[in-house]
């Protein structure tokens, strides 16, 4: 399969070509940015999932959050993110130069950002969801028999 797909998705009514870019750009004001400040002292998630509700709130865009909406875009931003590794070799993929590290990290905020509205939404708990996961992957995985292993469970 050759070709480039483009697929643009956007958390709302566009008010530049990418919402949560914008975001970034603001420097004043807000309920996200103010909350954006709290991160880098220890951002929790539910901090996080309730200055989304704001963002959207405060924007009227809740009415196009609906789990589908939201998971077709954590969808099209986890490709986004894969873009920047596509043709990458084992190796450059270890050591990003310090421009397509700071692209990566946009794009996983974008991850981030639509998986807690989408989490949120269905009221699920993300950390519990995946202490859970975990806790079941260690019964799947017993140290003994996948340490060093790629295999799945069923061929351990």
């Amino acid at each position: 399969m050759s070709g480039t797909v483009v697929v643009v998705a956007t958390i709302g009514p566009t008010v530049s070509p990418n919402p949560l870019k914008w975001l970034i750009r603001q420097s004043q004001g807000g309920t996200v940015a103010k909350k954006a400040e709290k991160n880098r002292n220890g951002l929790a998630l539910s901090d996080l999932r309730d200055s989304l509700r704001s963002f959207a709130a405060e924007r009227d865009w809740d009415q196009y959050h609906s789990p589908k909406n939201l998971a077709a875009a954590l969808v099209v931003e986890a490709g986004e993110l894969l873009e920047h590794f596509q043709w990458l070799t084992e190796s450059a993929s270890q050591s990003l130069t310090a421009k397509q590290l700071s692209e990566v990290r946009e794009e996983m905020a974008d991850v981030l950002i639509y998986l807690v509205r989408l989490a949120d939404k269905l009221n699920i708990e993300l950390l519990d969801a995946a202490r859970e996961k975990i806790e079941k992957n260690a019964l799947k995985y017993p140290v003994k028999k996948s340490r060093g292993s790629s295999r799945k469970y069923t061929e351990l």
